[in-house]
Order: C-alpha cells, then structure tokens, then sequence
C-alpha cells in the first residue's frame, strides 16, 4: 500500500528544484503560468500584491501557492529583484508528448532550472534602467591584499583591480554593485555579499577561467594581473556560469585599473556629497541628475562612472577637457551629433543580450542600425580640423563594420519582432528557398479561401466558414441549424466537434491543404530559426569590436552633453596643475543655483583661493547662511573637474587631488550601534589617517555632537592636526569662535566668514563670504527665522548675556589656549614623557623589591603620569 504522507511526483520533483535552488524564489512552470509554493509564494504574494491560494497538500496541511503568467513574468520579476528577492527559473525541458513516449501517458514532464535571475546577472530591457549600470563585483583576500573584480554583464565591459583591506569598502562604495559575492567564512565580507564556495576564489583557476572564456593561452595581452585580481576573476566568473546554468554572458577582455588612477573617495564623501544619489535615495537632486545632458542611456551610464571614478592623471583628464572643448565651441556640430545620437539604440545592451543566448531579431536590428549609424556619424566628424586626440582616438572605432551592417541589412526586415518564434524577421529575397516556402504557405491559404467560397456554393450554406485554432488546426464550422447537411456519408465532410451554436467539420481536401500550410510553415520557420542562428554567430564573432563602437559613442554622448550643461550654466574649463592650488574664481554649487533658478531665486557666486602658504581656511558664520553650501561646491567643482568636465565657476585652477574628504553633516548608524557623534569621529579619524598633502578636505562642525568643552577641545586638536601633519588643502567650517586663536600660531591658516547683518531685528544672510572671523554666530536671529516662539527667544538671549558677562570675567572657553604648544609639540611632549616612564621601568629589578617598595613605587608612577 501506498504511503499516504509520500509527496506526489508533480511535489516530490518539486522539492527536488527547490533544495537546487537554495534560497531563491522557485518559479516552477506549470503550462502558462509559473508557480511559487510553501514560504516562496507566501514571500513572493506580499512582494507582488497577488493572492495567495493553496494546492493539495504535504504532510497533512494546505500547500500555499501562487502564480504569475509566463507571458508577463518579465514584469514580476522586475518587482521581486527591486525588492531584493533572487530567482531561480525551472522550464519545462521536454513536451508533453516527450514525456508520453517516455513513461506512458502519467509520465511527469521534465523540468530543470535553467537560469537564476539576480540583481547583478540582468541582461533583459524590460529589468535594467536605461540610463544605470547594473555592476556585479566579486571580492576576495589574498595573502593581505583584497583583489576586486567588476562586471556589466549587460555590455560585458569587466575591471579588475585591487586594494589594501583598509581601502575594501571605499573601493566597493565606488562600483555602488548590484550584487557582491565573496568567499564563504571570509570576515571582512560586505555584510549583503552572496557568499560562495572559497574553492571558486583559488587564483590559478581564476587564470584558467579566463584563459578559457578569451581562448587565449597567456593574459599577458591584457595586462598584468596578480593573484589577488586573479582570484576575484574566478569568484566572478564562476558565479556567472552557476546563475546561467553553464552559459555564460558576454565578457570581454578585462581591463586592469590602478588604485592611484582614480581620485579615492570614501563612502562618507560619496553620501555627504550626493554624487549619483540624493541623501533620501532616488537620482533627483545628486550632481548627476544636474550634470547629466546624455540623450543615450549608454552616455548616461558613462556620466556615471566618471563621476563615481574621477580620474588622478593629469593627461588623461585633459585628454576628456580637449574632448569637451571641441563640442563645446562648435554649438552647431554638438547639436547635429546630439540629434543622431538621440535616435541610437543601446548597441552596448543589444549585444549582451545577443551573446548571452537571450537576444531576439530586434536586438539583430538594433545592432544593424547603430552600427550603421555609428559609421555615419564617423563620416561626419572625419574631415574635422584640429580634431583632439581622444576623438582621433575614438573615430576608427565607429567603422569597420561594413561587411556585417551590410549581412544584416539584407538579412532582416526594416523592423524586426522581439519574439522569433513565429518568424517573419528575415527579408524576402535574402533567402530562395525561404521565400518559395512562404509562397507554398501564402498559395495555400488562398487555395482555402478559394475552397470556401466553392463548398458556400456546394452546400448552399451561405454562413459556412473555414477556421483556425492552436487545437483543431483548420476546420469548417457552419451554424447548427445547417448542420444536418453535412452529416451524410456521402456529403464528403467528416463531423469534429458540436459547440452549443454551431458545428465543426473536416474534408479531405480541407486536410490536405492544411497538412501542405504547417509542413510549409514549420519549414519555414526552422529556416528562419536556422538564419537567426547565423546572424547571431557573426555578431558573436565580432563582439569585441562592437563593444568597442559602443564605448566610443558613449564617450560622445558624454562630451557633448558636458558642452552643452557647459553652455546652458556659463560654466568653464578647469585647468589641471600638480601644484597643490585651489583657485576658485565665481565659484556655483550646480545643484543649489539651479533649486534656486527653478524658484525665481540667484545663487550667490564666490570665490576660493588655496595655497601652499594659505591652505586652510576656517569659516565662520550662521547657520544658513552659506557655509556647507560653500563647502560642498568647492569639492564637487574639484571632482567635475578630474571627471574630465567643465565646471560651475567664472574660472578654475585646480591642483591634482589624490583623495577628496567630505564630514559635513552626519546621522545615527543604529543599524551598527553608532550615535550622531560616533559617526563624526570615525569619519574624522578615517580623514585624519589618510589625508595627504595632496588631498582636499571639507570638515564642517567637527566637534558640535558634545558638550561645549569637548567639542572645541576636539576643533582645535583637528584643526592643529590637518595643518601640521596631514598639511592638506581644508575648508573648516565652525561656529567656535575661539578657534580664530589658531591664526596666530598657524601660519597656512586663514580667518572666513559668510556675511549676515540684522537689520530692524531682522536677519539678513548675504551668502557672500569675506576674510576675516565672524564676530559672532546669529544663532537666535536663526532661531527666530525658524519660528522659535519669542517668548523662548526672549528667554535665551538673557541666558545669553548672562553667559558672555561670565566668559568676559573669565577670559572664555579658550581662555590660556594660545599658550598651548602647537600640535606636533604638544605630541613630542607627551611622547618625551612617555619615553621618562619606559626609562624608568626597564630599569627596575621587580625581583628585588618588597611589597611595600612596589605599592611606593606604584602610587609614585601614577603621580607623575597623571602630571604629564
């Protein structure tokens, strides 16, 4: 007897995928419709808003299932992945009439997992944004170095590089991934990352994997990969054949990048300065949505990455600023080349999807059409004089496509369908044999309709018609009043099937004529399939140079898009020192001005000037009055200008920047057990450990998460530490007056304030700043503009006045801190002392002494450390 507890095969096979998939949502193929059962559909029903039913059940209780429509599954898909769910696809790998040949006519169809959908392994255009890449890294450690490998599998561009482990999350924040994987058990892993076998991350067969997905037999061709970068390569690689089943995705030659290349920025100054994505999330209100004039998604991408990757070399940025500059003087040549680049398709996606095994005859003629569009725009830019190097550089790319346009063009149908599995895609002409089974197809189906108008006359049926269904294939169908005709042997007509008001019918000629349409068509159709196959051959032959096209015209887009923001904003050409300067001249945040533009408002322009001799400034002022804005806008003209574009200012000389700091504002991380100030003080310290001489730093309000005393304890060490050691250019912004002091006895620092004045009582903010130190704070002049009530302003400006007759009596907060020795004194001190007490130590015999010498002793050695 059967146990009645045992799953049935249809479960049983499902339990099966399932323990296959892991902790991916199983879309199980049931006909039309993928299933989800048990936590999967009750996870996958609250993620889509879909109802949750049940379906028998497994050991004793109801089986929770629900169900998306394979038709629309993209759609669902794009929701479950956005909501940070991976999913695991199980196809039915045979037909039912395989499955009847196989093991009877209760046999279970086949199904098997065929590819795994995540976030970072998406090439289909209804699940990516347009205008973001989608990056999947691999991460890993190697004999203390971390090697990084980088992936759009969607354009198949790959990078590797690597970093000291101190460097992992800033580098990691860089790529801002869809998708990390590293090694099982590793502990400096991202806390989000997929982890994966620690075999896969084995160097040697990182080499191997991509020795063999190049079929190259040295990497030498590439560059010069170490071990690290070789062993993040395999944990890449061998995640992408695990999600496609062992197919892997368009992957071209990797690209190494150096650290010292790029201009390093920490994932504090990334948030602190809204790069790519506004402080509440979205792209609305970040430098790239300002910035971004692209009329192609893939220039967009680009404007991304340069913007997320400044770059540290002299001659590479003013390689880009020449680019700019050509489009940027010719409005009429920008604007044909923005108008033809408005129309491209996404070549670069277009080609992922084809060499991935995903591509349909729409990606067949977006190829053929960018490429030859490509090729015209080549043709237009060519006979430019004085062109720059980097277009000299980018226009060969454009071409060399003539013999595979001219393949696809003859080839297919002006527009191409998404689907191929109903044909229709290859031209008429392209192949003989195909348009003589077309003809055959096409005679046939007039041959029916000829049929029957001559059984409407045979019968004298005048409603008879002959029809088609994916079920019966052709038959004939007249109403069921007429249906006694035809049901006589000797009528010729054979009955199919009786519906409520009508009958349907077969005949022999009707049998043959339909039997010669489907053996044409299916013949026509595995020609068609075959063609496609071919085509798709070609372009896969040939995919590293489309790439590289596709590359090319995002570069334009992007230099002419920065022209054209360069045009609308009045904005100019950096120019690029190695002196460690800053000369900022008119100086705008892009952001703020065009807020202020949208509301009818001016933004009020301002000047910065950093030198060797002057290269800290401390700015005091209001709130409100302009001091981060002043902050934030000079560092992001610094990093518009090493991306390679112009930027927000009357003029700009920029000294190279090899790290940008930002610590303005900060929030609780209770996610990681850290309060306001924690935060602070770990983004301080990481500046304070870092900076060079060649960094540039904007601190604001360092110290304003304590008490009074403590803050302008830690404002004044901070200040004394950027200037005396890490000797970095600084805009340090505060409202402790008492750090003017500093002036006196740092020499590089200068004293700034942002203006304000009340007038009737009234705060008036200039948002324009001058030399010198703010004479005070117009902290309850801000309060009032607030809305703070008057009798609580009232309140505070007694206690006020209460509190400066007292500072006044006691000389203030930093009443004897200019007698202070400098910071590096100060520390020699300390260190001086600390060496007295080691010297002291090392020559004690602690064998020799009694418990009462040892307690002395003791008690002394603690006096005269407290004394230091």
């Amino acid at each position: 007897m059967a146990d009645a507890s045992a799953p049935t095969p249809m479960m049983a096979q499902y339990l099966s995928l399932k323990r296959e998939a892991g902790d991916c949502l199983l879309f199980y193929r049931m006909g039309d419709f993928f299933e989800l059962f048990f936590d999967d559909a009750k996870r996958a029903s609250a993620v889509l808003d879909i109802a949750l039913t049940s379906r028998g059940e497994h050991d004793g209780a109801p089986v929770p299932m629900c169900g998306v429509p394979v038709h629309s599954a993209e759609s669902y898909l794009a929701r479950l992945i956005r909501a940070g769910c991976r999913v695991a696809i199980a196809e039915q790998v045979e037909s039912p009439e395989e499955a009847k040949k196989r093991g009877g006519s209760k046999a279970l169809v086949r199904r098997d997992i065929v590819r795994f959908v995540t976030a970072g392994t998406l090439t289909e255009e209804a699940l990516l944004e347009p205008r973001r890449a989608n990056l999947l890294v691999a991460a890993c450690e190697l004999r203390g170095t971390c090697g990084i490998a980088a992936c759009d599998i969607s354009t198949g561009r790959m990078e590797l590089e690597e970093c000291d482990p101190g460097s992992l999350d800033a580098t990691l924040a860089r790529f801002a991934a869809s998708e990390v994987v590293a090694p099982e058990g590793w502990d400096a892993a991202p806390p989000d990352a997929i982890s994966r076998p620690a075999r896969d991350f084995a160097s040697d067969e990182g080499e191997a994997r991509l020795k063999s997905v190049h079929g190259v037999a040295t990497l030498d061709g590439f560059g010069d990969f170490s071990r690290p970068m070789l062993a993040a390569a395999g944990g890449l690689i061998a995640y992408l054949d695990h999600v496609g089943r062992g197919s892997l995705p368009l992957l071209l030659p990797p690209e190494m990048r150096g650290s010292d290349s790029v201009l390093a920025m920490d994932q504090a100054t990334r948030a602190s300065l809204e790069i790519i994505e506004a402080q509440g999330g979205g792209r609305q209100g970040s430098l790239l949505a300002e910035v971004d004039r692209c009329v192609t998604g893939a220039g967009a991408r680009q404007l991304a990455e340069d913007l997320a990757t400044p770059l540290a070399n002299r001659a590479a940025i003013g390689r880009r600023h020449d680019l700019v500059h050509f489009f940027h003087a010719d409005p009429l040549l920008r604007a044909d080349l923005r108008e033809v680049l408005r129309g491209l398709p996404d070549i670069g996606r277009a080609l992922g999807r084809v060499v991935a095994g995903r591509g349909s005859p729409r990606d067949l003629g977006q190829l053929r059409d960018g490429l030859a569009e490509a090729r015209r725009i080549g043709d237009y830019l060519q006979p430019r004089g004085d062109k720059p190097d980097l277009l000299s550089e980018l226009l060969p790319r454009l071409g060399g496509h003539g013999a595979l346009t001219d393949l696809l063009s003859r080839a297919l149908v002006a527009a191409p369908p998404t689907e191929r599995g109903s044909g229709g895609f290859i031209a008429e002409g392209y192949d003989a044999a195909l348009d003589e089974l077309r003809a055959v197809s096409g005679n046939a189906r007039r041959a029916i309709a000829a049929m029957e108008a001559r059984y409407r006359d045979d019968t004298g049926i005048a409603a008879l018609k002959i029809k088609h269904n994916g079920v019966l294939g052709y038959f004939i169908e007249v109403p069921a009043r007429h249906a006694d005709k035809l049901m006589t042997p000797e009528s010729g007509f054979t009955h199919r099937q009786t519906m409520a008001n009508a009958v349907r019918f077969n005949s022999l000629q009707l049998h043959e004529e339909a039997g010669r349409i489907a053996e044409a068509g299916a013949h026509a159709l595995a020609a068609e399939d075959a063609h496609f196959e071919e085509l798709v051959g070609e372009v896969v032959n040939a995919r590293e140079k489309i790439a590289a096209t596709a590359a090319a015209l995002a570069r334009l887009d992007v230099a002419a898009g920065q022209a054209e923001r360069a045009a609308e904003g009045g904005w100019c050409r950096p120019e690029i020192l190695d002196d460690p300067c800053l000369e900022i001249e008119g100086g705008r945040h892009p952001v703020v001005e065009a807020a202020l533009a949208r509301a009818g408002e001016r933004f009020v322009a301002n000047d910065c000037r950093l030198a060797s001799e002057d290269r800290l400034w401390l700015i005091g002022g209001p709130n409100m009055g302009g001091k981060s804005t002043f902050l934030r806008q000079n560092a992001l003209i610094v990093l518009l200008g090493q991306a390679g574009g112009f930027v927000p200012a009357a003029s700009a000389r920029i000294g190279l920047v090899d790290r940008l700091f930002s610590r303005v504002g900060a929030s609780d991380n209770l996610a990681r057990g850290r309060s306001t100030f924690m935060v602070e003080m770990v983004e301080t310290a990481a500046i304070l450990a870092q900076a060079s001489e060649r960094s540039f730093v904007i601190l604001d309000e360092v110290g304003r998460g304590t008490s009074t005393y403590d803050g302008l304890a830690l404002a004044w060490a901070v200040a004394e530490a950027i200037h005396e050691v890490n000797r970095c250019r600084c805009l340090f912004a505060t409202h402790y007056h008492e750090l003017s002091r500093l002036a006196d006895s740092c020499p590089s620092l200068s004293l700034h304030h942002v203006r304000a004045k009340e007038w009737k009582g009234e705060l008036v903010l200039l948002h324009e700043l001058a030399e010198g130190a703010a004479d005070r704070s117009y902290g309850l002049a801000v309060a009032r503009l607030a809305g703070v009530p008057r009798e609580v302003v009232a309140r505070a400006k007694a206690v006020l006045e209460k509190l400066e007759k007292g500072r006044a009596e006691t000389g203030g907060l930093a009443a004897g801190l200019g007698e202070l020795p400098l910071f590096a004194a100060a520390a020699e001190a300390e260190e001086e002392q600390c060496d007295a007490l080691r010297d002291r130590l090392h020559g004690l015999d602690v064998d020799a002494l009694s418990p009462r010498e040892a307690l002395d002793l003791l008690y002394e050695l603690k006096r005269e450390a407290g004394e230091a």
